[in-house]
Protein backbone atom coordinates (compact mmCIF):
# COMPACT_ATOMS: atom_id res chain seq x y z
CA UNK A 1 0.00 0.00 0.00
CA UNK A 2 1.42 3.32 -0.59
CA UNK A 3 1.77 6.23 1.53
CA UNK A 4 -0.84 7.97 -0.31
CA UNK A 5 -3.45 5.20 0.32
CA UNK A 6 -2.80 5.21 3.77
CA UNK A 7 -2.74 8.94 4.43
CA UNK A 8 -6.24 8.55 2.51
CA UNK A 9 -7.05 5.80 5.04
CA UNK A 10 -6.02 7.73 7.78
CA UNK A 11 -8.04 11.05 7.00
CA UNK A 12 -11.13 8.84 6.49
CA UNK A 13 -10.26 7.00 9.58
CA UNK A 14 -10.63 9.79 11.68
CA UNK A 15 -13.67 11.11 10.15
CA UNK A 16 -15.62 8.55 10.21
CA UNK A 17 -14.52 7.85 14.26
CA UNK A 18 -16.04 11.72 14.35
CA UNK A 19 -18.90 10.63 13.16
CA UNK A 20 -19.36 8.12 16.40
CA UNK A 21 -19.80 11.34 18.45
CA UNK A 22 -16.96 10.65 20.91
CA UNK A 23 -14.99 13.45 22.08
CA UNK A 24 -12.81 15.31 19.35
CA UNK A 25 -9.12 14.94 21.58
CA UNK A 26 -9.99 10.92 21.51
CA UNK A 27 -10.49 10.27 17.92
CA UNK A 28 -8.02 12.57 16.45
CA UNK A 29 -5.18 11.18 19.11
CA UNK A 30 -6.25 7.62 18.74
CA UNK A 31 -6.32 7.52 15.35
CA UNK A 32 -3.05 9.18 14.66
CA UNK A 33 -1.34 6.53 18.10
CA UNK A 34 -2.73 3.63 16.19
CA UNK A 35 -1.16 4.42 12.26
CA UNK A 36 1.91 5.31 13.92
CA UNK A 37 2.73 2.49 15.87
CA UNK A 38 1.25 0.33 12.83
CA UNK A 39 3.27 2.13 10.49
CA UNK A 40 6.64 2.40 12.44
CA UNK A 41 6.35 0.31 15.64
CA UNK A 42 7.23 1.80 18.88
CA UNK A 43 9.94 4.19 16.90
CA UNK A 44 6.64 6.09 15.50
CA UNK A 45 6.02 7.30 19.25
CA UNK A 46 8.40 9.98 18.56
CA UNK A 47 6.95 11.81 15.53
CA UNK A 48 3.81 13.15 17.82
CA UNK A 49 5.68 12.76 20.94
CA UNK A 50 7.71 15.66 19.78
CA UNK A 51 5.35 17.47 18.18
CA UNK A 52 3.20 17.66 21.38
CA UNK A 53 6.95 18.46 23.54
CA UNK A 54 7.12 21.45 20.93
CA UNK A 55 3.42 22.80 22.01
CA UNK A 56 4.32 22.88 25.46
CA UNK A 57 7.72 24.88 24.60
CA UNK A 58 5.77 27.30 22.90
CA UNK A 59 5.76 30.27 24.98
CA UNK A 60 2.36 32.15 23.83
CA UNK A 61 0.50 28.93 24.37
CA UNK A 62 -0.03 30.99 27.79
CA UNK A 63 -2.21 33.38 26.44
CA UNK A 64 -4.97 30.90 25.80
CA UNK A 65 -6.06 30.39 29.42
CA UNK A 66 -5.54 34.01 30.06
CA UNK A 67 -7.93 35.31 27.42
CA UNK A 68 -10.58 32.49 28.51
CA UNK A 69 -9.92 33.87 32.05
CA UNK A 70 -10.97 37.49 30.30
CA UNK A 71 -13.80 36.55 28.31
CA UNK A 72 -15.08 34.68 31.91
CA UNK A 73 -14.36 37.73 33.85
CA UNK A 74 -15.97 40.31 31.17
CA UNK A 75 -19.44 38.96 32.09
CA UNK A 76 -19.16 39.20 35.75
CA UNK A 77 -17.74 43.10 35.79
CA UNK A 78 -21.17 43.88 33.49
CA UNK A 79 -19.32 46.22 31.50
CA UNK A 80 -21.71 44.97 28.51
CA UNK A 81 -24.32 45.84 30.17
CA UNK A 82 -23.59 50.27 30.82
CA UNK A 83 -22.18 49.89 27.12
CA UNK A 84 -25.44 48.78 25.94
CA UNK A 85 -27.36 51.63 27.62
CA UNK A 86 -25.29 54.13 26.20
CA UNK A 87 -26.13 52.46 22.52
CA UNK A 88 -29.86 52.85 22.95
CA UNK A 89 -29.59 56.60 24.35
CA UNK A 90 -27.21 57.21 21.35
CA UNK A 91 -28.62 55.16 18.32
CA UNK A 92 -32.08 54.48 19.91
CA UNK A 93 -33.40 57.62 17.96
CA UNK A 94 -32.46 56.25 14.27
CA UNK A 95 -34.02 53.58 12.33
CA UNK A 96 -32.66 50.25 13.03
CA UNK A 97 -30.10 52.11 15.78
CA UNK A 98 -30.67 49.21 18.44
CA UNK A 99 -29.40 46.68 15.91
CA UNK A 100 -26.79 49.07 14.56
CA UNK A 101 -26.39 49.65 18.50
CA UNK A 102 -25.85 46.07 18.92
CA UNK A 103 -23.24 45.50 16.17
CA UNK A 104 -20.87 48.36 17.70
CA UNK A 105 -21.40 47.00 21.07
CA UNK A 106 -20.47 43.21 19.46
CA UNK A 107 -17.31 44.97 17.80
CA UNK A 108 -16.26 46.30 21.47
CA UNK A 109 -16.74 42.86 23.22
CA UNK A 110 -14.65 41.41 20.66
CA UNK A 111 -11.88 43.80 21.07
CA UNK A 112 -11.78 42.63 24.71
CA UNK A 113 -12.33 38.94 24.48
CA UNK A 114 -11.86 37.11 21.69
CA UNK A 115 -15.02 34.49 22.20
CA UNK A 116 -17.66 34.11 19.66
CA UNK A 117 -19.79 32.67 22.72
CA UNK A 118 -19.65 35.97 25.17
CA UNK A 119 -21.04 37.67 22.21
CA UNK A 120 -23.72 35.33 22.30
CA UNK A 121 -24.89 35.31 25.60
CA UNK A 122 -24.37 38.97 26.24
CA UNK A 123 -26.99 39.51 22.48
CA UNK A 124 -29.43 37.39 23.90
CA UNK A 125 -29.08 38.80 27.24
CA UNK A 126 -29.32 41.93 26.99
CA UNK A 127 -29.92 43.48 23.29
CA UNK A 128 -32.42 40.67 22.49
CA UNK A 129 -35.36 41.55 25.00
CA UNK A 130 -34.78 45.52 24.27
CA UNK A 131 -35.06 45.05 20.47
CA UNK A 132 -38.09 42.89 21.15
CA UNK A 133 -40.14 44.91 23.21
CA UNK A 134 -39.25 47.78 20.76
CA UNK A 135 -41.32 45.64 18.04
CA UNK A 136 -38.03 45.32 16.13
CA UNK A 137 -38.43 42.42 13.72
CA UNK A 138 -37.46 38.87 15.54
CA UNK A 139 -35.68 37.41 12.30
CA UNK A 140 -33.72 40.91 11.98
CA UNK A 141 -33.11 40.77 16.00
CA UNK A 142 -31.47 36.94 15.39
CA UNK A 143 -29.53 37.72 12.78
CA UNK A 144 -28.27 40.53 14.01
CA UNK A 145 -27.05 38.74 17.50
CA UNK A 146 -25.62 35.73 15.65
CA UNK A 147 -23.49 37.38 13.21
CA UNK A 148 -22.57 40.14 15.69
CA UNK A 149 -20.87 37.72 17.98
CA UNK A 150 -19.21 36.03 15.46
CA UNK A 151 -16.90 39.08 14.82
CA UNK A 152 -15.42 37.59 18.40
CA UNK A 153 -13.11 35.38 16.65
CA UNK A 154 -11.63 38.16 14.05
CA UNK A 155 -11.07 41.35 16.16
CA UNK A 156 -8.12 40.75 18.22
CA UNK A 157 -7.55 39.54 20.68
CA UNK A 158 -8.67 36.65 18.55
CA UNK A 159 -8.71 33.11 20.52
CA UNK A 160 -9.19 31.25 16.94
CA UNK A 161 -6.06 33.16 15.61
CA UNK A 162 -4.29 31.80 18.64
CA UNK A 163 -5.37 28.31 17.54
CA UNK A 164 -4.07 29.20 14.23
CA UNK A 165 -0.83 30.40 15.01
CA UNK A 166 -0.51 27.13 17.27
CA UNK A 167 -1.35 24.69 14.67
CA UNK A 168 0.28 26.39 11.66
CA UNK A 169 3.18 27.93 13.56
CA UNK A 170 2.43 31.05 12.57
CA UNK A 171 3.23 34.19 14.97
CA UNK A 172 0.11 35.65 16.79
CA UNK A 173 1.14 39.12 16.86
CA UNK A 174 1.05 39.47 13.02
CA UNK A 175 -2.41 37.17 12.75
CA UNK A 176 -3.83 40.05 15.37
CA UNK A 177 -2.53 42.77 13.24
CA UNK A 178 -3.91 41.53 10.18
CA UNK A 179 -7.09 41.11 11.47
CA UNK A 180 -8.09 44.23 12.59
CA UNK A 181 -9.11 46.03 9.05
CA UNK A 182 -11.13 42.86 7.87
CA UNK A 183 -12.99 42.52 11.37
CA UNK A 184 -13.82 46.31 10.75
CA UNK A 185 -14.88 45.55 7.13
CA UNK A 186 -17.10 42.42 8.45
CA UNK A 187 -18.49 45.24 10.53
CA UNK A 188 -19.21 48.08 7.93
CA UNK A 189 -20.96 45.75 6.12
CA UNK A 190 -23.43 44.93 8.58
CA UNK A 191 -24.04 47.92 9.54
CA UNK A 192 -24.76 49.26 6.21
CA UNK A 193 -26.76 46.16 5.39
CA UNK A 194 -29.00 47.36 8.60
CA UNK A 195 -29.18 50.66 7.46
CA UNK A 196 -30.73 50.23 4.32
CA UNK A 197 -32.98 47.18 5.34
CA UNK A 198 -34.22 49.84 7.65
CA UNK A 199 -34.70 52.54 5.02
CA UNK A 200 -36.51 50.39 2.95
CA UNK A 201 -38.75 48.20 5.44
CA UNK A 202 -39.17 50.95 8.65
CA UNK A 203 -41.10 48.85 10.33
CA UNK A 204 -38.33 45.92 11.02
CA UNK A 205 -36.01 48.03 12.98
CA UNK A 206 -38.43 50.97 14.61
CA UNK A 207 -37.19 54.71 15.75
CA UNK A 208 -37.49 54.77 19.78
CA UNK A 209 -40.62 56.48 20.40
CA UNK A 210 -40.26 60.43 21.65
CA UNK A 211 -40.57 59.89 25.21
CA UNK A 212 -37.71 57.22 25.31
CA UNK A 213 -35.59 60.16 23.23
CA UNK A 214 -35.95 63.19 25.01
CA UNK A 215 -33.38 62.81 26.96
CA UNK A 216 -31.21 65.74 28.38
CA UNK A 217 -28.31 66.19 26.66
CA UNK A 218 -26.51 66.71 29.72
CA UNK A 219 -27.41 63.14 30.34
CA UNK A 220 -26.46 61.56 27.43
CA UNK A 221 -22.93 62.87 28.14
CA UNK A 222 -22.74 61.65 31.16
CA UNK A 223 -23.54 57.84 29.87
CA UNK A 224 -20.39 57.94 27.51
CA UNK A 225 -18.72 57.43 30.97
CA UNK A 226 -19.42 53.84 30.52
CA UNK A 227 -17.10 53.45 27.35
CA UNK A 228 -14.45 55.08 29.23
CA UNK A 229 -13.54 50.98 30.97
CA UNK A 230 -13.81 49.18 27.49
CA UNK A 231 -11.14 51.97 25.82
CA UNK A 232 -8.92 51.91 28.56
CA UNK A 233 -9.35 47.60 28.74
CA UNK A 234 -8.27 47.53 24.62
CA UNK A 235 -5.68 50.30 25.14
CA UNK A 236 -3.70 48.15 28.07
CA UNK A 237 -4.03 44.97 26.73
CA UNK A 238 -4.11 45.74 22.63
CA UNK A 239 -2.98 48.90 22.17
CA UNK A 240 0.58 48.27 24.58
CA UNK A 241 1.33 45.27 22.71
CA UNK A 242 1.20 47.28 18.78
CA UNK A 243 3.18 49.80 20.11
CA UNK A 244 6.02 47.16 21.39
CA UNK A 245 5.37 48.34 25.29
CA UNK A 246 4.41 44.74 26.21
CA UNK A 247 4.86 41.46 24.58
CA UNK A 248 1.77 39.06 23.69
CA UNK A 249 1.98 37.49 26.75
CA UNK A 250 2.23 40.22 28.90
CA UNK A 251 -0.34 41.76 27.23
CA UNK A 252 -2.99 39.32 28.06
CA UNK A 253 -1.78 39.37 31.42
CA UNK A 254 -2.50 42.77 31.64
CA UNK A 255 -5.78 42.71 29.83
CA UNK A 256 -7.17 40.30 32.38
CA UNK A 257 -5.78 42.35 35.12
CA UNK A 258 -7.88 45.51 34.07
CA UNK A 259 -10.73 43.64 33.36
CA UNK A 260 -10.56 42.09 37.23
CA UNK A 261 -9.78 45.12 38.68
CA UNK A 262 -12.38 47.13 36.98
CA UNK A 263 -14.84 44.24 38.13
CA UNK A 264 -13.75 45.30 41.54
CA UNK A 265 -14.14 48.58 41.43
CA UNK A 266 -18.01 48.46 40.02
CA UNK A 267 -18.52 46.05 42.95
CA UNK A 268 -19.67 43.19 41.08
CA UNK A 269 -17.04 40.72 42.02
CA UNK A 270 -17.27 38.09 44.81
CA UNK A 271 -15.66 34.79 46.02
CA UNK A 272 -18.08 32.92 44.71
CA UNK A 273 -17.95 35.07 40.99
CA UNK A 274 -14.15 34.27 41.08
CA UNK A 275 -14.44 30.73 42.12
CA UNK A 276 -16.81 30.22 38.98
CA UNK A 277 -14.51 32.14 36.54
CA UNK A 278 -11.62 30.22 37.35
CA UNK A 279 -13.47 26.67 36.99
CA UNK A 280 -14.80 27.56 33.86
CA UNK A 281 -11.66 28.83 32.96
CA UNK A 282 -9.61 25.46 33.88
CA UNK A 283 -12.17 23.42 31.76
CA UNK A 284 -12.41 25.59 28.76
CA UNK A 285 -8.44 25.82 28.69
CA UNK A 286 -8.12 21.68 29.34
CA UNK A 287 -10.09 21.24 26.65
CA UNK A 288 -8.90 23.50 24.20
CA UNK A 289 -5.26 22.08 25.23
CA UNK A 290 -6.33 18.23 24.58
CA UNK A 291 -7.66 18.67 21.16
CA UNK A 292 -4.55 20.86 20.05
CA UNK A 293 -2.26 18.37 21.41
CA UNK A 294 -4.16 15.54 19.66
CA UNK A 295 -3.96 18.22 16.23
CA UNK A 296 -0.42 18.58 16.61
CA UNK A 297 0.02 14.22 17.10
CA UNK A 298 -2.20 14.05 13.74
CA UNK A 299 -0.57 16.16 11.90
CA UNK A 300 2.85 15.18 12.77
CA UNK A 301 1.90 11.49 10.89
CA UNK A 302 -0.01 13.08 8.48
CA UNK A 303 2.88 15.15 7.20
CA UNK A 304 4.94 11.89 7.58
CA UNK A 305 3.24 10.09 5.69
CA UNK A 306 3.93 12.92 2.52
CA UNK A 307 -0.10 13.89 2.41
CA UNK A 308 1.06 16.70 1.94
CA UNK A 309 2.59 16.46 -1.12
CA UNK A 310 -0.69 13.85 -2.25
CA UNK A 311 -3.12 16.56 -1.47
CA UNK A 312 -1.04 19.13 -3.61
CA UNK A 313 -0.63 16.49 -6.57
CA UNK A 314 -4.65 15.84 -6.32
CA UNK A 315 -5.17 19.77 -6.75
CA UNK A 316 -3.16 19.75 -9.63
CA UNK A 317 -3.44 16.58 -11.74
CA UNK A 318 -7.33 18.06 -12.13
CA UNK A 319 -6.06 21.50 -13.30
CA UNK A 320 -6.66 23.68 -10.97
CA UNK A 321 -4.71 27.05 -11.24
CA UNK A 322 -3.64 28.28 -7.52
CA UNK A 323 -6.50 30.54 -7.04
CA UNK A 324 -8.78 27.53 -7.91
CA UNK A 325 -6.83 25.54 -5.40
CA UNK A 326 -7.63 28.62 -2.69
CA UNK A 327 -10.88 28.04 -3.69
CA UNK A 328 -11.78 24.48 -3.68
CA UNK A 329 -10.07 25.40 0.08
CA UNK A 330 -12.68 27.81 1.46
CA UNK A 331 -15.34 25.46 -0.12
CA UNK A 332 -14.38 22.94 1.92
CA UNK A 333 -14.09 24.51 4.84
CA UNK A 334 -17.83 25.71 4.49
CA UNK A 335 -18.83 22.54 3.66
CA UNK A 336 -17.26 20.97 6.93
CA UNK A 337 -18.49 23.79 8.80
CA UNK A 338 -21.77 22.72 8.44
CA UNK A 339 -20.96 19.81 10.57
CA UNK A 340 -18.30 20.66 12.77
CA UNK A 341 -16.75 23.86 14.96
CA UNK A 342 -13.65 25.81 13.78
CA UNK A 343 -11.08 23.67 16.32
CA UNK A 344 -12.55 20.76 14.47
CA UNK A 345 -11.70 21.96 10.84
CA UNK A 346 -8.48 23.74 11.57
CA UNK A 347 -7.38 20.24 13.33
CA UNK A 348 -8.69 18.29 10.03
CA UNK A 349 -6.92 20.81 6.96
CA UNK A 350 -4.54 22.78 8.68
CA UNK A 351 -1.71 20.32 8.82
CA UNK A 352 -2.59 19.80 5.17
CA UNK A 353 -3.49 23.18 3.69
CA UNK A 354 -1.11 25.38 5.28
CA UNK A 355 2.00 24.01 4.00
CA UNK A 356 0.58 23.85 0.47
CA UNK A 357 -0.60 27.78 1.02
CA UNK A 358 3.12 27.95 1.28
CA UNK A 359 4.41 26.05 -1.68
CA UNK A 360 1.95 27.99 -3.71
CA UNK A 361 3.27 31.06 -2.78
CA UNK A 362 0.53 32.42 -0.56
CA UNK A 363 0.65 34.50 3.28
CA UNK A 364 0.21 32.33 5.61
CA UNK A 365 -1.19 35.12 7.59
CA UNK A 366 -3.26 35.92 5.16
CA UNK A 367 -4.71 33.02 4.62
CA UNK A 368 -5.33 32.59 8.35
CA UNK A 369 -7.96 35.51 7.71
CA UNK A 370 -9.47 33.65 5.12
CA UNK A 371 -9.75 30.67 7.27
CA UNK A 372 -11.17 32.55 10.17
CA UNK A 373 -13.91 34.20 7.85
CA UNK A 374 -14.69 31.01 6.84
CA UNK A 375 -15.15 30.16 10.29
CA UNK A 376 -17.48 32.71 10.51
CA UNK A 377 -19.49 31.75 7.89
CA UNK A 378 -19.60 28.26 9.08
CA UNK A 379 -20.72 29.19 12.53
CA UNK A 380 -24.18 30.82 10.70
CA UNK A 381 -24.50 27.54 8.38
CA UNK A 382 -26.98 24.93 9.48
CA UNK A 383 -27.92 22.50 10.04
CA UNK A 384 -25.31 22.52 12.53
CA UNK A 385 -23.79 26.34 12.79
CA UNK A 386 -22.08 26.63 16.18
CA UNK A 387 -24.26 29.87 16.99
CA UNK A 388 -27.41 28.34 15.63
CA UNK A 389 -27.90 26.00 18.76
CA UNK A 390 -26.44 28.65 21.19
CA UNK A 391 -29.32 31.27 20.14
CA UNK A 392 -32.00 28.60 20.28
CA UNK A 393 -30.70 27.88 23.82
CA UNK A 394 -30.59 31.19 24.86
CA UNK A 395 -33.99 33.03 22.72
CA UNK A 396 -37.45 33.38 24.01
CA UNK A 397 -39.95 30.79 22.72
CA UNK A 398 -41.36 32.64 20.65
CA UNK A 399 -37.87 32.68 18.14
CA UNK A 400 -38.28 29.46 16.50
CA UNK A 401 -35.37 27.37 14.84
CA UNK A 402 -36.71 28.02 11.47
CA UNK A 403 -37.04 31.63 12.40
CA UNK A 404 -33.04 31.39 13.67
CA UNK A 405 -32.48 29.45 10.08
CA UNK A 406 -33.89 32.21 7.66
CA UNK A 407 -32.23 35.22 9.97
CA UNK A 408 -28.64 34.29 9.10
CA UNK A 409 -28.79 34.24 4.82
CA UNK A 410 -28.21 37.79 4.53
CA UNK A 411 -25.24 37.91 6.79
CA UNK A 412 -23.72 34.97 5.32
CA UNK A 413 -23.94 36.65 2.05
CA UNK A 414 -22.12 39.82 3.72
CA UNK A 415 -19.27 37.46 4.84
CA UNK A 416 -18.82 35.74 1.43
CA UNK A 417 -19.20 39.33 0.32
CA UNK A 418 -16.17 40.01 2.72
CA UNK A 419 -14.54 36.81 2.12
CA UNK A 420 -14.14 38.03 -1.79
CA UNK A 421 -12.46 41.37 -0.75
CA UNK A 422 -10.21 40.03 1.00
CA UNK A 423 -9.14 37.47 -1.10
CA UNK A 424 -9.49 39.88 -4.19
CA UNK A 425 -7.10 42.52 -2.06
CA UNK A 426 -4.97 40.68 0.51
CA UNK A 427 -3.36 43.92 1.69
CA UNK A 428 -6.60 44.79 3.90
CA UNK A 429 -4.85 41.69 6.05
CA UNK A 430 -1.40 42.20 5.24
CA UNK A 431 -0.86 45.76 5.14
CA UNK A 432 -0.69 46.50 8.70
CA UNK A 433 1.53 43.69 10.41
CA UNK A 434 3.72 44.58 7.35
CA UNK A 435 3.63 47.99 8.10
CA UNK A 436 4.63 47.24 12.41
CA UNK A 437 6.43 44.90 12.02
CA UNK A 438 8.88 46.12 9.03
CA UNK A 439 9.59 49.44 11.58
Amino acid sequence: MSYELMAILMFFSMVTMLLTGRHIYAVIGGVATLFALLLWGKGGSGLPYHAVISLLNWYPLLTLPIFIFMGYMFSKAGIADDLYQMMHVWFGPVRGGLAIGTIVLMSVIAAMNGLSVAGMAIGTTIALPEMMKRKYDKILVTGVIQAGSSLGIMIPPSVVLVLYGMIARQPVGRLWLAGVFPGLLLTALFIIYIIIRSIIEPEIGPALPPEERNIPFKEKITLLKSGFPPIIIIFMMSGLFFMGVTSLVESSAVGALAVTLVALVKKRLTWVGLKEVLIETLSVSCMFMWVILAALAFGAVFDGLGAVHAIKSLFLNYGFTKWGIIFMMQLSYILMGMFLDDTAMLIIVAPLYVPLIIQLGFSPIWYGILYTITCQIAYLTPPFGYNLFLMKAMAPKEISLSDIYRSVWPFVALMVLGLGIVMAFPGIATWLPDLVYTK
